[in-house]
């Protein structure tokens, strides 16, 4: 039984066909290059008349470009928009230099975590540790929002500080997104204690010992605090505090 969605239908449509756009828009970002009009009616369960009539708004609104060979791509818009959200953000210049320095600290691979639905969190950034072997995680990647201690992080603070108050701020996955990796994460906080994201280093499950676990701490604190406050934030050090004197 066929089960796409025709655009057919009465006034709430115009709701439903901005939703189906988006849905394409996400489809290339996540394909991270050209796809056919077959691959994004594979993709996102549309009919091809239905994609065509949606393409060639998003197409006029530079978020979407055909080229030459047919296929279709992210657009000039979709670029000015990744950079209007850093400028007011300014996420690259207050959380990238503390991924930098934990990784000249000699710590496992650090990323930086948001929200990005339900299900998934998006990987803003990532750095490669020094270490010889790694978890695979890159910076554009969708991860399973129940599944590794930066998720953990994001549900819980997702409404801030206050919301997630009493719980730890340091979580910890083992082998939960990968059987053979393994996660420590911590907020990082913005204006009025309201959750930026989640930062995290990850790696090699064997190198996650509680004596590693407890190593790894402190620098990740500090790297979350300067974060946090290099965004406006203020960081809550008695939940560190407390996390700490359970680990000890």
């Amino acid at each position: 039984m066929n089960r796409r969605r025709s655009t057919d239908g009465p006034a709430g449509d115009g709701v439903a066909a901005v939703d189906r756009a988006l849905k394409i828009v996400a489809a290339l970002q996540e394909a991270a290059h050209p796809l056919t009009l077959a691959d994004l009616a594979r993709t996102t369960d549309l009919y091809k008349s239905t994609l065509l009539r949606l393409l060639t708004t998003l197409e006029r609104h530079a978020l979407v470009i055909r080229r030459p060979d047919s296929k279709y791509a992210l657009g000039q818009f979709a670029f000015r928009l990744g950079q209007a959200f850093e400028a007011t953000h300014h996420l690259k210049e207050c959380v990238l230099p503390v991924l930098e320095w934990l990784v000249d600290q000699g710590t496992e691979s650090p990323s930086f975590h948001t929200w990005h639905d339900e299900e998934t969190r998006l990987c803003v950034f990532r750095i490669d540790s020094h270490h010889a072997t790694l978890d695979r995680v890159r910076a554009g990647d969708l991860l399973p929002m129940r599944r590794g201690a930066a998720g953990k992080v994001l549900r819980i603070f997702r409404h801030g500080l206050a919301e997630g108050r009493g719980a730890p701020l340091i979580q910890v996955s083992h082998g939960e997104r990968d059987p053979s990796c393994a996660a420590i994460a911590c907020p990082v906080f913005g204006p009025g204690d309201a959750l930026v994201g989640a930062l995290s280093l990850s790696g090699p499950l064997e190198r996650f010992s509680a004596p590693a676990l407890k190593k790894m701490t402190k620098p990740l604190v500090a790297a979350a605090e300067r974060a946090t406050e290099a965004l406006g934030g203020t960081w809550p050090s008695q939940g560190v505090k407390r996390y700490q004197e359970a680990a000890d």
